[in-house]
């Protein structure tokens, strides 16, 4: 599997371990502190790189999945960029068909789709989805709603008010981390039932104002609600976009929440996730 010393793969592997799957994870330095972590939760690390095919080709080998996510363009510091973040996951898929993979899960966003957005980073996983699509593996794409835990990233988190890309009234979906992995893992559990399929996944839709209200009572005291500044939308290009896309509901997410926890029960609401695997970050955030 990819991603495993970040957030999402991070997640799946640790779904993958906890239902007795043996795991391989491709990381870019096994010596390192995540890497060490993942080895001493029983997961198998191998040495590779998205822009080494050599080094994919030996850890797809014998596999029964994989999980393919790739670093995001849009993410400061990745230092990807969107052509880099295209290639690195069409390789994935390339050498997944040659290793005879049985099962191929990709991770996109909820605001791919056969129109443009406008914003590169998000497009680019449109196409990744089409490469993915043509494919001779069996393949399902996952379209994460925007991660709870984003709202405690310095800007966004909690002090005083939340600020966020939604207007007060206007509900946007969101998912745990956490639950990432374990949709992926039941999905790499069921072929199936999954292959060829692309699901949207979210646990939880809320309002700006629904976010505070629920952040107030976890912290036990007054949190409001704002939209990131006009000023501040208007001096980042990419930003504004992103708004926009919010705004015309291209990037609020639409899962059917009711048929995801039928399908998913421990997808979590973003009360349960403020008691439980959010509440050491949200602390934090708020300090």
């Amino acid at each position: 599997m990819l991603g495993a010393t970040g957030q999402q793969g991070g997640a799946v592997a640790a779904a993958l371990r906890a239902g007795g799957w043996a795991v391989r994870a491709v990381v870019r330095d096994p010596a390192g502190a995540r890497a060490r972590a993942l080895s001493a939760a029983g997961v198998e690390v191998v040495r590779g790189d998205l822009g080494d095919a050599g080094s994919l080709r030996a850890a797809f080998s014998g596999a029964y999945g994989v999980f393919s996510v790739q670093p995001s363009a849009g993410q400061p510091g990745s230092g990807v960029s969107v052509e880099e973040e295209f290639r690195f996951g069409t390789r994935v898929v390339e050498i997944a068909e040659r290793s005879g993979v049985a099962h191929l899960v990709y991770s996109s966003t909820v605001a791919a789709g056969p129109t443009e957005t406008g914003v590169a980073h998000l497009d680019v996983k449109s196409r990744v989805e089409e490469r993915v699509r043509a494919s001779d593996v069996a393949a399902t794409i996952v379209r994460p709603a925007t991660f709870m835990e984003i709202l405690t990233l310095p800007g966004a988190g909690p002090g005083r008010e939340l600020s966020f890309l939604m207007r007060p009234d206007q509900a946007m979906q969101f998912i745990a981390v956490r639950d990432i992995g374990r949709v992926v893992a039941g999905v790499l559990a069921a072929p199936d039932r999954y292959a060829g399929r692309t699901r949207e996944i979210a646990g939880d839709a809320l309002t700006g104002r629904a976010l505070a209200e629920a952040l107030t009572r976890a912290a036990g005291r007054p949190i409001g609600y704002g939209r990131l500044p006009d000023a501040v939308l208007e001096g980042d290009e990419v930003l504004g976009r992103t708004a926009a896309l919010v705004d015309s509901g291209r990037l609020v997410g639409h899962a059917d929440l009711d048929a995801l926890r039928a399908e998913f029960p421990f997808l979590l609401r973003f009360d349960q996730w403020l008691a439980g695997p959010g509440a050491g970050l949200v602390r934090e955030a708020s300090r």
